[in-house]
């Protein structure tokens, strides 16, 4: 119980580092919380400070991610008697929500679709990629990168249920998976609300 409680620790504290908020005060003078949508993620990055932060940002929102499932897998193998598959789990829904309510920066943080893509590649490489490439190229074709997401997330538990290879430790991923989807989801119900009234923003990708 000891390791689970401190995996879960551990994985918050890592989403709880929020790159675009320290990024932005860096690289432009303020927090890019108070900019373009408030939200604290790669896209308002994008729209507020630049390509070359929002670039780094998505990296190091995706380590996070990497991290966390990786430092699961280092305490698996340390201590006896856990359920590695268990601990990967916990990881990966910790450190996302550390990324959504980050207890460094007020508990305002960003959705989480960066970080969980990193939790998603580690967890189980295919369906990580399948997700990548399916949320691509729905925002290349909507330019509307929340329904990327949104899609992507969905996604995410029906192929649990059809892939049973490729994951980084065996176990059964249906409700970790759906736990994920719910989190991605419920931060992007305001995107939701605006994809469902024709009025969320799109992406130009020609600037």
């Amino acid at each position: 119980m000891v390791a689970y409680i401190l995996m879960a620790i551990i994985a918050y504290a890592i989403g709880s580092i929020n790159f675009s908020v320290i990024f932005s005060r860096k690289f432009a003078g303020f927090d890019v919380r108070e900019k373009g949508s408030g939200n604290a993620g790669s896209t308002n990055m994008l729209r507020s400070v630049g390509k070359k932060a929002a670039i780094i940002t998505l990296i190091c929102d995706i380590l996070k991610g990497i991290v966390a499932i990786g430092i699961a897998l280092i305490i698996g193998k340390m201590v006896a008697d856990v359920q590695a598959s268990l601990l990967v789990q916990i990881a990966g829904i910790a450190v996302v929500i550390g990324h959504t309510f980050p207890i460094f920066f007020e508990f305002r943080g960003g959705k989480g679709v960066a970080t969980s893509l990193g939790v998603l590649l580690m967890t189980n490489w295919q369906i990580g990629l399948i997700c990548l490439v399916f949320a691509l190229v729905l925002m290349a074709l909507t330019r509307v990168v929340s329904m990327g997401s949104i899609a992507a997330a969905i996604l995410y538990p029906v192929l649990t249920l059809f892939i049973t290879s490729h994951y980084i430790v065996e176990g059964n991923y249906f409700i970790y998976s759906v736990i994920l989807a719910i989190i991605v989801a419920f931060n992007h119900r305001a995107n939701i609300k605006r994809i469902l009234n024709g009025t969320e923003n799109k992406l130009s990708f020609k600037k």
